[in-house]
């Protein structure tokens, strides 16, 4: 029995039909996954650390998924209950009643840094990944301690500069590659204001930003940090040759355990840097000069560059905007979690901040001793 050619289905026409039933349902899976993608599960391990009033924002505008914040101080809670309208559900008195009842993506330290050892041995053995505040810690010992159990328990711990995120610093580093100035001898970073007191700091920032054993210094430690972070980013996290260091009391009444001003002087087998950080400027400056042997590249802020060949005069241009992720801490941390991108030894990586912990240190004994000291 034969089938009239008229009513024979059109294997061709089949086929397309097919094809594109196929393609629209596969688009609406990728609509759909797209749009039930859901923020980065975060847990907040302190409220003191002033920074946390960016992430706070990024809660408000619902960025994040915010599920708990340790914190024990009382009135600090009360604080950000009502500013910002967090529910009492939230709150837990420590970081290990947190991670028993919730299970977050990252848990962002935003305590004392003297605190991140204590973050990092509650969530490395749970394989709960962690993000501190500048720098990583207080001492080599508690360094080397978090980075033994990253690598114990397969957990990452990074450390955020508000820097990294500078385009100006990104192009730096892309022009340097390219060889734009020739190999690089000489850094100079700029870090300082007018002083946490002065700009308005809140009290429970200075509680511990003063101390000389929960911060390990004072400008030497909060703004010397920047510097060790991006010359070890240019060195290809190569460690210095020795570390050399003068820190002063300008304002003693005001900062009587710590320093408010430090300058440090990295040496490398064939570059030096020099590291300007204080608490005693006329104004607000986060800026980094790299002289090559070609020319000059200055990141005036995160916006401006400012360039000098030995064939042209001084140039100041805007760069472009960072690329996602490298725009800001949480999407470089989500795409990171999210096995979006690969970190690396970049600029947040434990092996940069450790070696930045050990400049520090060398630091802080050489501004003791008057004498330099060597690094291994």
């Amino acid at each position: 029995m034969s089938i009239d050619r008229e009513k024979r289905p059109n294997k061709k026409i089949y086929a397309m039909k097919t094809f594109y039933a196929i393609l629209l349902v596969l688009l609406h899976i990728a609509g759909a996954n797209a749009q039930d993608k859901q923020p980065l599960a975060v847990a907040l391990a302190g409220l003191s650390h002033d920074h946390v009033n960016l992430i706070m924002n990024h809660y408000k505008k619902k960025e994040i998924n915010l599920v708990g914040i340790a914190e024990p101080n009382k009135d600090l809670v009360n604080k950000f209950k009502k500013s910002m309208a967090i529910p009492d559900s939230l709150f837990y008195d420590d970081l290990k009643k947190l991670i028993q009842k919730k299970r977050p993506e990252v848990v962002m330290a935003f305590n004392a840094i003297s605190e991140h050892i204590d973050v990092v041995r509650i969530c490395a053995p749970l394989k709960i990944d962690v993000m501190v505040e500048k720098p990583l810690a207080t001492t080599v010992k508690d360094a080397e301690e978090i980075a033994a159990l990253s690598k114990k328990y397969n957990t990452m711990v990074l450390t955020n500069y508000e820097t990294t995120w500078y385009g100006s610093n990104q192009e730096i580093y892309k022009r340097i590659k390219n060889g734009d100035i020739g190999d690089v001898v000489k850094m100079v970073a700029h870090d300082g204001h007018e002083g946490p007191k002065e700009i308005g700091c809140s009290r429970f920032f200075l509680d511990w930003l003063t101390d000389p054993v929960k911060n390990g210094a004072g400008a030497l430690n909060d703004f010397g940090c920047y510097g060790a972070n991006l010359f070890t980013g240019m060195m290809n996290n190569q460690m210095p040759v020795s570390v050399y260091a003068v820190t002063h009391q300008i304002k003693p009444a005001v900062y009587p355990k710590v320093d408010d001003d430090a300058t440090i002087v990295v040496e490398y087998p064939n570059a030096t840097g020099i590291i300007e950080a204080s608490w005693n400027w006329p104004y607000s400056i986060k800026d980094w000069e790299v002289f090559g042997k070609k020319g000059y590249l200055q990141a005036v802020n995160s916006k401006e560059l400012r360039t000098k060949t030995n064939k042209t005069g001084y140039e100041i241009s805007e760069v472009a905007s960072p690329q996602v992720p490298n725009q800001s801490y949480l999407a470089y941390v989500t795409a990171v979690l999210r096995k979006e991108i690969t970190p690396g030894d970049d600029l947040s990586s434990l092996t940069n901040n450790i070696i930045v912990v050990k400049i520090l240190n060398a630091a802080k004994e050489s501004a003791r001793t008057g004498k330099k000291v060597l690094l291994k």
